[in-house]
């Protein structure tokens, strides 16, 4: 769901839909398949939202706030743990032991970095930006979901420019495979 708005309602309702999709598996039984088609929509959503707010929020936050460098870094780092798990994620299937602990690892990490942005980074980030400015930043945030990758890409870049260089080309060629494998049309 596309919202409209400045960028902190943006992300945030990305961070509810993620939500949703952890509570969506949690009624599907372990080890059915269906649980693949909900971990690889999960997948998308947070790699999707994880490049755009690299491509756009963190420089925000290194330019407008007081430590923003150590702030967009941590949150950074806060992505790279993600993204591994997202990885080791995608290989198994369902019916996999190490399955569910990664699953539940994964949303723990993510509810955590949840957590810290919607608690610390935002309300500084709204304190120190301009109306127009967070609504510039939710535009460009938007654009960004609609270009970035799909799939988990650990040794990608993950600070501009070379991350707004690459990430384009990641998402189309995702695209691609997931048009061909039906991913994420569950």
């Amino acid at each position: 769901m596309v919202n409209g708005g400045d960028v902190i309602a943006e992300l945030t309702t990305d961070h509810r839909e993620v939500e949703d999709l952890f509570e969506k598996c949690k009624e599907v039984p372990p080890g059915a398949p269906a649980r693949r088609d909900l971990v690889d929509r999960v997948t998308m959503e947070l790699v999707r939202h994880s490049m755009a707010e690299e491509e756009h929020l963190y420089p925000a936050v290194r330019e407008h706030l007081a430590n923003g460098d150590a702030l967009a870094d941590k949150e950074i780092a806060d992505h790279a743990k993600v993204e591994e798990i997202l990885k080791d994620l995608e290989g198994r299937s369902p019916d996999d032991a190490s399955f569910e602990q990664l699953l539940l690892k994964l949303e723990s990490e993510v509810g955590e970095h949840v957590r810290d942005e919607e608690e610390r980074l935002f309300p500084l980030l709204r304190q120190a930006c301009s109306t127009d400015q967070l609504m510039q930043l939710g535009q460009l945030v938007r654009a960004a979901k609609e270009t970035a990758p799909t799939r988990p890409h650990p040794s990608a870049p993950d600070k501009p420019p070379m991350n707004k260089l690459l990430a384009p080309g990641l998402g189309l060629v995702d695209r691609i495979r997931d048009a061909i494998t039906g991913r994420g049309k569950a």
